[in-house]
């Protein structure tokens, strides 16, 4: 919304030398988003006069039409002699007023007028179009003025060509503020005046004399104010202080009716429309339209309508998309409307909403009526531009009036006094209170229960907060005290919040960079991990709006986010890369249910929360990591480690050790991992996750380097199986009793049953059990292994002896032959 200052002044009387940042501020301080504060004219340096065209010689010869003219400019240019002027358009002729700058007069953008000789005659100025003068983008012709004006006489103050003027960015809940009327009420506040209300005008009452008016929907429509005005001159032109006003708020001119419902719906808010009386044929019915109806708006264009779209009709169908655009079979017609008819209408917010999108046709009319406008504004638009046809037109009001209303109660709003108070954390005072409530135009009544009736043009006031909202904002936003909110003692993160964030150190401290990515995948992401057509994790949960039509369902896993990035970033040359993420997965239900609507004006049971939580899907929360290229990089110290299945399994004893937990290793088979470097991790006998080696087909598809690991674990399920929160390790005084033992195994054991079988018999005294080597051969045998542990004893109270060392390493040989019949090598 462009708001003139000029215009702004007409309703509020602002203190002298307030300029348009001093508004702007005052503005923005009561809760309006004043976006910018154009400076019109401030590159215009006269002389600026009007001139009488006395002359004009056609110049043979050249390219274009050029014309030589003479200009009566009176004692503008010192002399009273005619200006000779070279000029190019050809829409005015001898007698016409017209704008001259002189020589030494500055044009916007810094252009300088001196004489100069062109297509052989000297030009002493310019004749000016309205885009050389910044009026506006029309450069097809020069201006032409009409009657009145002297020769000579100062044509910036003439055209208003100086002014400031507030680019307002309305939000959808201010729609009172798409009006000068509205901006110069919240002016008026800011700088405790008082407002001029345009609207105040004494009306006729309905007389039924008036247009014939039918209101088939009143839910649609439920107030409807027609007026007549007849004798309009059809060549009569919208004056100059007119056409600026509109050129100003962005709008172009068109003719004096149209230009009179523009000028009262931007001064006023309320939208209108007239119709050429002639053209209309019986009574104006406001219905919905009928299946199959068509309509050509006034764009041109035809349009088939939907039986939600609210229309204005006549006896010939429909004459209009109510509160839209008007038909182009019932438009005012250049230099033939003599009588029209004049409508201002409330139409219902939301059907006006829903046509306006339905047929991607938006309007200035459509903008204010879908936010709400003034019911009881109506009459008085009528009037206004009924007064402004007769006075600038010769038109000449008809008798009749046409008002019909359905009758509307106002809304009312019990409040305490205080509640403002309570909202913004400070202390107004119920005087403050009832004040900033009546500035905006409420009535209130009550002492500490106060009974707020709102006013018509503020729909958007419905509830308690929207009333301490008011109050706050005209207090000033500004003023508010900064307090911290202070939470009970004893509460800070959670359990689960302190976990993911030991999670993501440890993995960063092991050389992992965090990666989130969004949660969408598309039906592809399957095939590209290999998944089983009745694997589990095909089963998705579709979002109703997504973000992406290719990525319409929410992740299963978290591997394929980190596998683009990781693909993102070897494509961007980094090719040692290291990934991990924490997030959530979405699994659904086996049953679907609708979640509850929950109230706003309570907090929700624990019943109702619990319904909420059954109609979500499971979002368990995962950790995973990705890595490819060189775990440690090639040095002088040796060759390049690439990375491995291994340190993926490692990366997950990493987030294991933060839960408490040991995770147990076994081979396995789980896609999208190669079968044969595979491995389940399992906290006790429930599966946590899995880590290995991608399949080779898997990296192929996603764009990632040959024999990259991944990992991905259950966090829920680690911290389930963790308990208490997992301790630092002890340090003892006393001193370790090292014992290496080299077990041989059948090659299909897992060293993980090996390593659980030595523990099982070690005792308590074993600290810690670590595989130190593999080896195969001929030595040992076909196909069996050698497994070499490095076992640590220590007692907490005192220095072990070599045969209390010997006793625990022979119990733990004694269990690993037992379970998984391990002999010792060499034995």
């Amino acid at each position: 919304m462009r708001v003139p200052l000029s215009w702004l002044r007409e309703y509020v009387d602002l203190p002298a030398g307030v300029t348009g940042r001093d508004v702007q501020a005052k503005l923005i301080s009561a809760g309006l988003e004043v976006e910018t504060v154009d400076q019109l004219g401030a590159g215009v340096k006269g002389p600026l006069v009007v001139g009488r065209v006395l002359t004009i010689e056609e110049l043979e010869g050249f390219k274009k039409p050029i014309r030589f003219c003479t200009v009566d400019v009176g004692d503008a240019n010192g002399t009273g002699e005619p200006q000779e002027i070279v000029c190019g358009a050809r829409n005015f002729a001898v007698g016409d007023l017209v704008v001259v700058i002189l020589p030494g007069g500055v044009l916007p953008g810094d252009f300088q007028i001196a004489a100069r000789k062109t297509y052989g005659h000297v030009s002493h100025g310019m004749i000016c179009s309205a885009r050389e003068l910044g009026m506006g983008d029309d450069h097809e012709g020069i201006i032409v003025l009409q009657p009145g004006p002297e020769p000579g006489s100062d044509a910036i103050e003439l055209l208003e060509l100086v002014d400031e003027v507030l680019d307002i960015a309305v939000t959808p809940d201010r729609g009172y503020c798409l009006s000068i009327r509205g901006v110069a009420r919240e002016a008026a506040i800011a700088y405790g005046v008082p407002l001029r209300d345009p609207a105040l005008l004494d009306v006729p009452a309905h007389n039924g004399d008036g247009y014939p008016v039918t209101l088939a929907d009143p839910a649609g429509c439920d107030r409807f104010t027609a007026r007549t005005v007849t004798g309009i001159d059809p060549e009569a032109a919208s004056p100059i202080w007119l056409q600026r006003r509109l050129q100003k708020v962005g709008m172009r001119p068109i003719s004096l009716t149209v230009d009179v419902t523009n000028y009262v719906m931007i001064e006023l808010g309320q939208p209108l429309h007239a119709y050429d009386r002639s053209r209309l044929s019986g009574p104006i019915v406001v219905r919905r339209a009928r299946a199959g109806e068509k309509l050509t708006t006034l764009d041109g264009a035809e349009r088939t309508l939907d039986p939600e779209d609210l229309v204005i009709t006549d006896d010939s169908g429909p004459v209009g998309l109510a509160g839209v655009m008007g038909g182009a079979g019932t438009e005012i017609a250049d230099g033939g409307s003599t009588d029209v008819v004049i409508e201002a209408a409330h139409f219902a917010p939301i059907p006006i909403a829903r046509t306006s999108r339905r047929h991607k046709l938006g309007s200035e009319a459509s903008r204010r009526f879908e936010r709400g406008t003034d019911p009881l504004a109506t009459s008085a638009a009528a009037q206004r531009t009924v007064d402004l046809l007769v006075l600038l037109a010769g038109g000449t009001a008809g008798p009749g009036v046409t008002e019909i209303a359905a009758p509307v109660a106002p809304t009312a709003i019990t409040m305490r006094a205080d509640h403002p108070d309570k909202v913004a954390g400070t202390a107004y005072g119920r005087e403050t209170v009832v004040r900033r409530l009546q500035e905006i135009g409420c009535d209130v009544t009550g002492s500490d229960e106060l009974t707020v009736t709102v006013p018509s043009w503020r729909p958007d006031l419905n509830y308690v907060n929207d009333l301490a909202e008011e109050v706050i904002r005209l207090e000033g936003y500004e003023n508010l005290p900064s307090t911290l909110p202070k939470p009970p003692a004893g509460r800070g993160l959670t359990g689960n919040q302190l976990l993911r964030r030991r999670v993501g150190r440890a993995l960063a401290g092991a050389g992992y960079v965090e990666a989130p990515s969004y949660p969408f995948v598309s039906a592809g992401t399957f095939d590209q991990l290999g998944l089983d057509a009745d694997d589990a994790r095909r089963r998705t949960v579709r979002l109703a709006n997504p973000l992406d039509d290719t990525e319409p369902s929410l992740r299963t896993t978290l591997l394929p986010g980190l596998l683009a990035t990781l693909r993102r970033n070897v494509g961007r040359g980094a090719h040692d890369v290291a990934l991990f993420e924490t997030g959530l997965v979405f699994l659904p239900r086996a049953e679907r249910l609708l979640p509850p609507r929950l109230p706003v004006d309570r907090r929700p049971t624990a019943e109702e929360i619990a319904a909420l939580e059954a109609a979500l899907p499971e979002q368990p929360r995962r950790v995973g990591v990705v890595l490819a290229g060189a775990r440690e990089l090639a040095g002088w110290w040796g060759g390049a480690q690439p990375a491995s299945w291994a340190d993926a399994i490692e990366a997950a004893r990493t987030v294991a050790r933060e839960t408490g937990v040991a995770l147990t290793v076994r081979a396995g088979q789980y896609a999208p991992f190669h079968p044969g470097r595979c491995a389940v991790l399992l906290a006790g006998e429930q599966v946590v996750g899995h880590a290995g080696e991608l399949h080779p087909r898997v990296s192929k598809a996603f764009g990632v380097p040959e024999r990259t690991a991944a990992m991905e674990v259950d966090l829920d399920l680690l911290a389930a199986a963790g308990g208490e929160r997992a301790t630092g390790p002890r340090v003892s005084t006393f001193p370790v009793a090292t014992q290496d033992v080299a077990l041989v195994v059948d090659a299909a054991v897992p060293a993980a049953d090996v390593e659980a079988a030595l523990r099982a018999g070690a005792g308590e005294l074993l600290e810690s059990v670590r595989l130190f080597d593999i080896f195969t051969g001929p030595q040992i045998g076909e196909g069996r292994k050698s497994l070499a542990y490095a076992l640590r004893f220590r007692a907490p109270d005192r220095t072990l002896t070599a045969e209390e060392a010997s006793a625990a390493r022979d119990a733990a040989i004694a269990s690993a032959a037992s379970h998984t019949d391990a002999t010792l090598r060499g034995a």
